[in-house]
């Protein structure tokens, strides 16, 4: 029954008009963000409004530099072709690093995802502090070409717990950094204008995924991440899991072999001890520092058949396996992306992920789908532009002035 005034029941207010456009003007945006050019036509279907409604949203995304239109040309299609509308070419971008123990990637990355410029600056054998990562992080602010665009933030991944409410890195134990206030440290040198955010490389890798990669239409998923560390970004029903200061998802640090070898955080035998990049390096028998580059000869040595190569990869496939059952047994996931390293170790050894993963999950029989992710090595750089974009995507009227 419809309240009256005076008769004691509390209402709500009605939703106003600008704030229902403003919605409407996200929602539109989003599904350009996430799947690039699509007609009139289509946006009118999935908003669920009137053509002149969606010529309205797009007419104001145009107006403020966010989408641009084009009409096809040629076809088969008789009559008036529906307008196409996409990510402004010189639309605004975020600035997304991605922060490893062997060297911090920044990129400049527009609406859609696209990657407009990098910039790539090793570390190895340098003291990678907090510091020194908010330094190279503002340098690259200033570097990276945004061909004269506005940018909407930073977003910065790094392979540790963060707590996004307060940007802080709680642990990262192959960076050496605990209680790390990273985001303060960032906001101290660009200035309050250009909104920070931080977050955890495997959760970032899982949102790239998500949004326009191998996790679309999955919700119930694990991404775990293999470099010098391991971790896993996990969704759950539809919700990302990260506990309650950002220390989810680390499963590198649980311990499979308590006669393992030394880890970083202090105990022996955590898995990426045994799968992680350094792990792979010593079993082909390549002990020394571990980049990138080194790690993908291994591969390369597999593939050719290379003996020690093919051990050491079959060998981290079996621990993979027994680390994939155990979170089959906890999460019961419909799929599991395999990024980093392990996307290596999944290529030629699945057979040996597969027979492990029989042996330790609850019920063999029960399907679970191993994936390499969409974007192989960018998920996580990607996954901070996502992160970046957050404000944006909410209400496209908030932009912020370039430099």
């Amino acid at each position: 029954m419809a309240s009256r005034a005076g008769d004691g029941v509390a209402s709500s207010p009605a939703a106003r008009p600008d704030a229902i456009r403003r919605h409407n003007l996200a929602l539109l945006l989003g599904h350009v963000h996430r799947d690039g050019e699509l007609t009139r036509a289509e946006l009118t279907a999935r908003l669920g409004v009137s053509r002149s409604t969606v010529g309205a949203l797009v007419a104001e995304l145009t107006a403020l530099g966010l989408v641009e239109e084009s009409v096809p040309s040629g076809g088969e299609r008789v009559g008036r072709p529906s307008h196409v509308v996409g990510p402004h070419s010189h639309g605004p971008f975020a600035v997304s690093v991605d922060v490893d123990v062997s060297q911090v990637t920044a990129a400049a990355v527009g609406l859609g995802g696209t990657v407009l410029s990098r910039r790539t600056v090793p570390t190895e054998g340098a003291e990678l502090t907090p510091g020194r990562v908010a330094d190279l992080v503002a340098e690259s602010v200033v570097q990276l070409d945004g061909g004269g665009r506005r940018i909407t933030g930073v977003g910065v991944s790094v392979p540790g717990t963060v707590d996004k409410r307060t940007r802080t890195v709680g642990i990262a134990p192959n960076l050496g950094w605990r209680d790390a206030h990273l985001g303060a440290l960032l906001s101290d040198r660009l200035g309050a204008r250009v909104p920070v955010s931080v977050g955890n490389d495997a959760d970032l890798c899982l949102l790239a995924e998500l949004s326009r990669g191998n996790a679309r239409g999955c919700d119930d998923v694990v991404y775990v991440v293999g470099r010098v560390g391991v971790g896993a970004g996990i969704l759950v029903n539809g919700v990302p899991v990260r506990g309650q200061d950002g220390r989810a998802g680390e499963i590198g640090h649980n311990v499979v072999d308590a006669a393992g070898p030394q880890c970083h955080c202090g105990k022996r035998g955590c898995l990426e001890t045994i799968i992680g990049d350094a792990a792979l390096l010593r079993l082909a028998g390549r002990p020394g520092e571990s980049t990138d580059d080194r790690v993908a000869e291994v591969f390369a040595d597999a593939r050719a058949g290379e003996e020690r190569a093919v051990s050491a990869v079959r060998t981290a496939a079996g621990w993979l396996g027994q680390a994939i059952g155990n979170l089959v047994n906890t999460l019961n996931p419909q799929r599991v992306i395999l990024g980093g390293s392990l996307s290596g170790v999944l290529e030629i050894a699945r057979p040996e992920i597969e027979r492990a993963l029989a042996r330790y999950a609850f019920d063999p029989g029960h399907p679970v789908e191993l994936t390499a992710p969409r974007f192989r090595t960018d998920s996580a750089l990607l996954g901070a532009a996502e992160l970046a974009f957050t404000d944006l995507l909410e209400d496209p009227y908030l932009t912020t002035p370039g430099f």
